[in-house]
C-alpha cells in the first residue's frame, strides 16, 4: 500500500490556486451582462467587445445594419449627435461608442437617472480605438432623459 502525504509546499501551492482567482472573473460575477448591437465586419465594434470581455464584463453581441441600427440606437434614447459605429445595454442603461470600462463600472454604482453614456464618433486611443498611449483627448457624456448631454469624464491627450 503507497502511502500519500500532503507536505507544506502542496498546502501552499493549492492554497495559493484558490487565492489567484482572476479579478475578471469575480468582475464578471458581480456585474450584470454588456449586449453589444454593431455592424458587421466592423473591427473597432470588434475590438471594443474584446476589450469588454478582457475587463471581466460578460458580453454578448448581434449585427444589425442600415436603418435597423440607427433605429435600435433611438429606441435606447441616443440622440443623433452622439452617435458612434456601436451601441450596447446594461442593466436598463444605453452605451453608445467606444466608452471606457471604468465609466460603465461608475454609471452602474452611481446609477443616475439618464438614459446611458455616449463617445460620440470614434477617438482614437478610446477602448477598441488604437492605443491609449497616445490617443486623441475626448469625453464620455451622461445622455439625459430629454437627450441632453453634459460631461461625465474627459480623457486629455495622451
Amino acid at each position: 500500500m503507497t502511502e500519500f502525504r500532503i507536505g507544506r509546499r502542496e498546502v501552499i501551492l493549492a492554497a495559493t490556486a484558490f487565492a489567484v482567482t482572476p479579478a475578471a472573473k469575480a468582475y464578471a460575477e458581480e456585474e450584470p451582462p454588456i449586449h453589444v448591437v454593431k455592424g458587421r465586419g466592423c473591427e473597432c465594434c470588434e475590438a471594443w467587445v474584446d476589450y469588454l470581455r478582457e475587463q471581466g464584463f460578460t458580453v454578448t453581441d448581434e449585427v444589425s445594419m442600415g436603418t435597423l441600427l440607427i433605429r435600435f440606437k433611438m429606441d435606447q434614447g441616443i440622440p443623433a449627435k452622439a452617435f458612434s459605429c456601436h451601441t450596447g445595454t446594461v442593466d436598463g442603461y444605453a452605451l453608445e461608442g467606444h466608452v471606457p470600462a471604468a465609466d460603465i463600472r461608475r454609471l452602474l454604482d452611481e446609477r443616475p437617472d439618464a438614459v446611458g453614456l455616449a463617445v460620440p464618433g470614434m477617438p482614437f486611443g478610446s477602448p477598441g480605438m488604437g492605443s491609449a498611449d497616445s490617443r486623441d483627448a475626448y469625453d464620455v457624456l451622461l445622455v439625459g432623459r430629454d437627450g441632453s448631454l453634459e460631461v461625465y469624464t474627459s480623457y486629455p491627450a495622451a
